[in-house]
């Protein structure tokens, strides 16, 4: 009988993590883990019981070892964690392809499917098994001694280069700023944004204003600074952040890193049998090959790039009309986007802030997903935090049992990683003596922070469908009800699918039920009022191609540069993203501009050959909407399927299958097209 009553909550001791006990801890608990297989592997037979569970038993207790440690060294990291965190990564990773490369585990697997008990294991569990004997294979278990060796060497390479230039960016973000006394020279600049500026001069001991790379100062800046000048200076840093160019050209510089990162992944797919790393990486997604993802992608840029055309000629007369600009150059173009955009719609991102206070905005979501789902959403004090803006939230059912737990660390700050993202603290699994383990969730932002401790933060309505992003996911992750780790959540889904619920998730920032529930005025209280909410639905599809075309670069550019990667080419890195430039960009990028070396997602990431899964996902996320659209926002019981079909499913089964399950058909393209204001036209 299973021990229902008595449940596990595993919250991390931040307070006590102290980095010189770290290595120590991580090598006893991998000394405990290899003992352990050792005996397990001396058995004469394996069943579930006897192997799968102590293997899940010994995965866990170095994931909640390892998960806040990885976690901190993204959100607060010091120098002492660095080195720490440095030193220990190449032992968890000679470890787990240990583990993987391992004949007498993968052959203990195999006789498993071979066993009467296979035939009476459930979905998840033959789930899992047949993911192990991939992922053995896709680790190099049948290879030969010194293939196998060359293996694990690239393995631990890739993840320490990952590491590396993971640290070069957040170097090169946080050693440039600009100090400006004049407070002429940051006119246009919005108040909130000018307040913060003041601040970061404040926590310098210094006059003025600093303006500083941080994703909330160089967004406002390049948005709203009408001294063209500083925003070319601003660009030019942005842009050239860890390359060879720009103002601190050389300094931690991701060359030769992003480099040494391909022709590993390249070899380490051929030492397999693949030709590219691209062949290697489908074979754990939805798409399953090349042509599938190269006719995806370009059948997208047949959509939008007509459309995009367009847009930029409006963009570059519009600029030439208002402030008869000759060339528009890259620094320009989010100035007069803003410009072009108040001129047409009457709104802009920070008129929309005193509407999108976070308390509400959060209270508003935990409204909406209640209303779909059943479920009940409170935060929870008394929890150890890394920060003190750090909140933790506890999730309850309808019929109000734990579902699980989340931590939210929202704002923007020094040696905190940029970006926005969801992160596994912990799965749902039933441990040996039948309690129930419950997920948690990191969902992290990088959002403006409130100014003083009495004031409110305060959202763009960009920023509102980043947060509905993340904890789409948290959502994916918590919800679950498979009780077993490898498949419980977001575990053991494929990568082009596992972004389906998050941008599912975000539609209701946009409709007008949902944004009543989101907004009101952080001083007067007032509503949205009914003007703001046309003109925010009328922008909506503001430059939808031009959106939808940088998004197009980015994907193509990633997979083009892992399918045709040869080491035996120089500049391989600009010389693709070039090409792609060529065929589909329709604005301006100066030869100076290295975006590649800060493109986390596939150099530092799990996006490598894989960043179309944002476009692949948001075909299953506007089609599954779209459900919703024929039913009723918030009609429950469309809700209830989505919640059982999808959310609660794991990786356990295709996501095809479960999106079938929902919607009743396959996806199609139309419901992104529709929702995007784009056509299959080239006219």
């Amino acid at each position: 009988m299973r021990n229902l009553s008595s449940l596990v909550i595993p919250f991390p001791n931040f307070s006590q993590l102290i980095p010189e006990q770290i290595e120590p801890a991580l090598k006893k608990r991998v000394t405990e883990n290899r003992d352990r297989l050792t005996s397990l592997l001396a058995q004469s037979s394996f069943t579930w019981n006897n192997l799968l569970i102590p293997l899940e038993e010994m995965e866990n207790n170095l994931h909640q070892l390892w998960a806040p440690v990885s976690h901190l060294h993204s959100v607060m990291e010091s120098d002492a964690l660095r080195s720490v965190y440095n030193a220990c990564l190449p032992l968890l990773t000679d470890y787990q392809t240990e583990l993987l490369q391992n004949e007498v585990l993968y052959k203990a697997f195999q006789s498993m499917v071979d066993s009467e008990e296979y035939k009476t294991l459930s979905p998840a569990q033959i789930k899992i098994i047949n993911n192990e004997l991939r992922d053995f294979r896709l680790a190099g278990v049948n290879l030969e001694p010194v293939k196998k060796a060359r293996f694990a060497e690239l393995q631990k390479q890739i993840n320490q280069l990952s590491t590396q230039f993971a640290e070069n960016l957040l170097d090169a973000t946080h050693h440039w700023e600009w100090h400006i006394t004049d407070l002429n020279a940051l006119a246009g600049l919005p108040e909130q944004a000018l307040q913060l500026a003041r601040q970061m001069a404040q926590q310098r001991s210094t006059t003025g204003w600093i303006l500083t790379l941080d994703y909330p100062c160089y967004s406002a800046a390049i948005k709203y600074l009408t001294d063209r000048a500083l925003r070319q200076r601003l660009y030019e840093a942005y842009v050239t952040r860890a390359s060879e160019c720009g103002p601190n050209a050389g300094q931690w510089d991701n060359t030769v890193v992003m480099e040494d990162i391909l022709k590993r992944r390249q070899e380490l797919a051929q030492l397999l049998g693949f030709k590219n790393f691209a062949d290697y990486s489908l074979v754990t997604k939805m798409a399953k090959n090349p042509e599938r993802v190269l006719g995806f992608l370009n059948d997208l840029i047949a959509c939008s790039k007509s459309a995009a055309e367009k847009e930029m000629q409006e963009l570059n007369d519009f600029a030439t009309s208002l402030d008869a600009i000759d060339q528009l150059e890259a620094w320009d173009l989010a100035y007069y986007t803003e410009k072009l955009r108040e001129a047409k719609y009457a709104i802009s991102q920070e008129d929309l802030r005193p509407y999108f206070p976070i308390q509400t905005v959060l209270t508003g979501m935990f409204t909406i997903v209640n209303k779909l789902y059943g479920i009940h959403v409170k935060e929870c004090h008394g929890i150890d935090v890394w920060h003190p803006l750090v909140q933790v939230f506890e999730i309850r059912d309808a019929k109000q049992t734990i579902r699980g737990y989340f931590y939210t660390d929202l704002y923007a700050r020094p040696r905190k990683r940029d970006g926005a993202w969801m992160d596994d603290c912990c799965s749902r699994r039933y441990l040996a003596d039948g309690r129930l383990q419950i997920p948690i969730a990191f969902l992290t932002c990088n959002f403006t922070p409130p100014l003083t401790p009495d004031e409110s933060a305060l959202l763009t309505h960009d920023e509102v469908q980043t947060l509905f992003h993340e904890f789409g996911h948290c959502l994916h992750h918590v919800l679950t009800q498979v009780n077993y780790q490898a498949v419980a959540g977001i575990n053991g889904v494929p990568w082009d699918a596992v972004e389906f619920p998050s941008q599912f998730f975000e539609n209701w920032c946009w409709d007008k039920a949902g944004l009543a529930l989101i907004s009101k005025h952080v001083k007067t209280g007032e509503a949205l009022p009914k003007a703001v909410y046309n003109n925010l639905i009328a922008a909506k599809n503001f430059q939808s191609g031009m959106h939808m075309l940088r998004q197009l670069e980015f994907s193509l550019f990633d997979f083009c540069l892992h399918l045709n990667y040869d080491p035996q080419k120089v500049l391989q890195v600009q010389a693709t993203l070039d090409e792609v430039r060529q065929q589909i960009a329709v604005v301006p990028i100066p030869p100076f501009n290295r975006f590649q070396h800060s493109f986390s997602h596939i150099f530092a990431g799990g996006y490598a050959a894989g960043y179309y899964s944002y476009l692949w996902a948001e075909v299953l996320s506007c089609d599954a909407f779209a459900q919703f659209e024929e039913k009723g926002i918030f009609d429950s019981e469309t809700g209830q399927t989505f919640l059982t079909t999808v959310l609660e499913q794991g990786g356990v089964k295709d996501p095809m299958e479960l999106f079938i399950s929902f919607r009743g058909r396959e996806p199609t393209i139309d419901a992104l097209l529709k929702q995007s204001g784009l056509s299959f036209s080239t006219e």
